[in-house]
């Protein structure tokens, strides 16, 4: 059935899984792709359930339909109106956070910017600028913005790696294809690429930096460097790529990363302890006791706090539905209420109105907290759990987060969960969580 035809019967659109289900079935692309190695595909074909632009860009592994993930299928576009789909790997994943503080950097002072509020890419390269970050991790001067926004791709062909190991690198042509920039800057030493996130994601695709790199290295004759920014909780994490070789999407390699916080970020073992010794417990998390406030199934405690900030910016003040909030993290609805409801269980997030999510007072409350004082809020929060409250004592005496085998049986005891399998997921957020917790002291 196609859009049209759904949209006419129920008065809905097909969602993207359900689009991506009847792809791969009418057009037998698994099978194709097994036996040719791979299957183009027009946007005449996909807009048959549904829109491309919906349905052809997945910035990061566990945005990808599920269908396509389990597998292990993914799509590039190779044209303006055609695309490649095979069992090739088109993501980088990026390493875990630099041990040690980020480093303090001041930010002059502008009457236009809020170093508090960075609520999207553009703001956060911005400051990136302003702030002498940028240049302080390229370790160059003058570097100014001199292109951005989207271009053609030109011509050109590369090769990529698969999934399984045995087969052979797919070669793939590119021909005007479309891409889009979000920062170009060039400095007395070399022309750089930037890709900027304000969602934390494990992964990220490559293409964002590649199909950039191999159209502008036909236009200079400068070095180009490359690199991808992610912006959180007053945070900023930068890496630093290169192509070993230019005609492979798949030599991508980390040259080095480095983490900026416009604020002291110092947190020591003995805030934490202090925070405990004040902490009160207001719920065990029973099902029967507390069944209007879901357990949480959120399993990035970062990706809450980026919600967090996005429900904070000015065009989402009256709070954002289930499939704004979707769009934005680059999740499926599912997911994205997942980490709604996260924000609800800690007091941050208000969804008493159906189908809306907005800031609680406490939640624009911490959004105006410099940085300590923001995470020992969220801490205290989680405190307020019964299993937070005793997960954490533990931790502050071994400086060992409990296995996940414990976080089960306490689960079990307070009656959390019934069914074993939602248990054993939700005990994984909640190790999860416990890791965040202990990624933030620097100090004794």
């Amino acid at each position: 059935m196609d859009e049209a035809s759904h949209t006419k019967r129920t008065g809905k659109t097909l969602s993207t899984e359900n689009a991506w289900e009847n792809l791969l079935d009418k057009y037998s692309i698994i099978e194709k792709i097994h036996e040719h190695g791979q299957f183009h595909i027009t946007a005449d074909m996909i807009r048959e359930y549904r829109e491309p632009r919906l349905m052809a860009k997945w910035e990061a592994t566990e945005s990808l339909p599920k269908c396509l993930r389990d597998a292990k299928i993914n799509i590039l576009p190779v044209s303006r109106s055609e695309y490649v789909m095979s069992d090739f790997n088109l993501y980088e994943q990026l390493p875990d956070s630099c041990t040690g503080a980020p480093q303090y950097v001041e930010v002059p002072q502008y009457e236009s910017i809020d170093p508090l509020n960075i609520t999207s890419e553009s703001n956060a390269i911005n400051v990136l600028t302003i702030s002498g970050i940028l240049d302080t991790f390229l370790e160059s001067h003058n570097t100014v913005e001199t292109f951005n926004g989207r271009m053609g791709t030109g011509d050109f062909q590369f090769t990529v790696n698969r999934y399984r190991a045995s087969s052979e690198p797919l070669k793939i042509s590119v021909r005007r294809a479309q891409l889009e920039i979000d920062g170009g800057f060039e400095n007395n030493d070399s022309v750089i690429i930037m890709e900027a996130k304000n969602v934390l994601h494990p992964d990220f695709h490559i293409r964002q930096l590649y199909y950039p790199y191999r159209l502008w290295k036909t236009k200079i004759h400068k070095p180009i460097r490359l690199v991808f920014s992610q912006y959180s909780n007053l945070i900023f994490r930068l890496f630093e790529y290169e192509f070993v070789n230019p005609e492979d999407y798949s030599s991508i390699r980390l040259l080095k990363q480095k983490e900026y916080s416009l604020q002291d970020t110092r947190i020591t073992w003995l805030d934490l302890k202090r925070l405990y010794a004040k902490a009160r417990i207001e719920t065990t998390d029973n099902n029967e006791d507390n069944h209007h406030v879901p357990f949480i199934q959120a399993n990035n405690f970062n990706t809450v706090i980026t919600l967090l900030e996005r429900l904070g910016s000015a065009d989402w003040t009256d709070g954002a539905d289930s499939a704004q909030i979707a769009v934005f993290m680059e999740f499926d609805p599912r997911q994205s209420n997942y980490y709604s409801a996260a924000g609800e269980y800690l007091g941050l997030f208000d969804r008493s109105t159906r189908n809306l999510t907005k800031l609680s007072e406490l939640g624009r409350q911490v959004l105006a907290m410099p940085y300590k004082q923001r995470q020992l809020t969220f801490v205290r929060q989680m405190l307020k759990h019964e299993i937070f409250y005793r997960l954490v004592g533990g931790l502050l005496q071994s400086k060992e987060i409990s296995s996940l085998e414990i976080v089960q049986e306490i689960m079990n005891e307070l009656s959390i969960c019934s069914s074993p399998s939602t248990a054993r997921r939700r005990a994984s957020t909640v190790i999860n969580w416990m890791r965040w917790i202990r990624s933030l002291p620097s100090g004794k």
